[in-house]
């Protein structure tokens, strides 16, 4: 099964649109983008929602996370909470 386009033939019925450009994606640039740009490339944009976070922070982060999640633990186990 195809995802062809169709368009009513006249008679009441429906025939397929014949593909008249392959290569449909000439049709789509715009100026705004990279091959109409001068160099052909995108421009840079920030992305002011997005700080990325340093790696020694995220580390140190998740080190302490799973020192915490074991000293809870071990104390819980430890004082008979869990037991």
């Amino acid at each position: 099964m195809t995802l062809q386009l169709h368009r009513p033939d006249g008679k009441g019925g429906v025939e397929p649109r014949p593909v008249e450009d392959r290569a449909w994606r000439n049709q789509l640039q715009s100026p705004r983008w990279g091959s109409a740009l001068k160099g052909g490339r995108l421009p840079a944009l920030r992305n002011p929602e997005m700080n990325p976070t340093a790696i020694g922070r995220s580390v140190a982060f998740w080190a302490g996370l799973a020192a915490a999640t074991f000293v809870l633990i071990v104390l819980g186990y430890g004082t008979g909470f869990w037991g």
